[in-house]
């Protein structure tokens, strides 16, 4: 797996991010570039979600309650906007944000919790590198170099302690993995894998980034896995070469140990 995956890094045209982690352990079976700091684009969504649910339980807030959306908060792109919703959930906003990657639930969601509460969360949970420091569609402070970061080193972390359901309480930490394991967007990660893999992951992208990371569930070799591609001209050929990596770490864990 390791010859492989280094072959097409080194014939990438782009810079790749990545590893491949056993969830259980701070073992790495590859790992890349992991402490360099890029746009997350839409992974922040994910320590959004985690910060989004601790607010819940620290005041003793009902994830079903409903929160008011200004018309205003419409964005493109977005099922909430598309339904011209007035009011939902946080739940709701929550799936929405996550499975759909939903602009105009995460932006209500922010100004819900506040940005300073949900930086607080992250360095509280050892995300040192994570930073949310614009709203989604914000490309006015994007054109002005203001953008949301992460590192794949954070997300390794992240994500292992949502595999761990170490963060939050029980019924938010399956939560959170019901959520994730929901998600429709499979362009890179699912990409070229023929059997019904269950993964909680979570995509990412701009013009100049793609992103995928998540857990392969697959009974007893469980692994992490994130490919975080940046200074992309072609998006689709960087989904493409997620897809190529993520179905060879998937041969190697999977295929030739079941």
């Amino acid at each position: 797996m390791e010859c492989a995956i280094q072959r097409m890094l080194e014939e990438a045209p782009y810079n790749v991010h990545l590893f491949i982690k056993d969830p259980n352990t701070n073992h790495y079976f590859i790992q890349e570039k992991l402490h360099a700091v890029f746009s997350s684009a839409s992974l922040i969504k994910v320590p959004i979600l985690l910060g989004v649910l601790r607010y819940l339980e620290r005041y003793h807030q009902d994830v079903h309650q409903e929160i008011r959306i200004a018309p205003e908060e419409w964005v493109d792109y977005s099922v909430i906007s598309e339904q011209r919703i007035e009011r939902s959930t946080i739940y709701e906003l929550l799936v929405w944000m996550i499975i759909t990657s939903d602009n105009a639930a995460t932006n209500v969601l922010i100004d819900f919790i506040g940005k300073e509460f949900l930086n607080h969360y992250f360095r509280q949970i050892g995300l040192r590198q994570t930073k949310l420091q614009r709203k989604m569609m914000d490309f006015e402070k994007l054109e002005r170099g203001i953008d949301n970061l992460t590192s794949a080193n954070d997300m390794a972390h992240l994500f292992s302690r949502i595999y761990q359901q170490d963060l939050l309480p029980k019924q938010f930490s399956k939560l959170t993995i019901d959520i994730l394991s929901r998600q429709r967007v499979h362009e890179s990660l699912k990409r070229y894998l023929v059997d019904d893999v269950k993964m909680a992951h979570k995509t990412g992208g701009l013009e100049t980034v793609e992103h995928d990371v998540g857990i392969v569930y697959n009974g007893s070799n469980d692994y992490l896995i994130g490919v975080f591609i940046t200074e992309v001209t072609n998006n689709e050929y960087a989904k493409q070469l997620i897809g190529r990596i993520s179905k060879s770490a998937y041969e190697h864990l999977v295929k030739r140990k079941g």
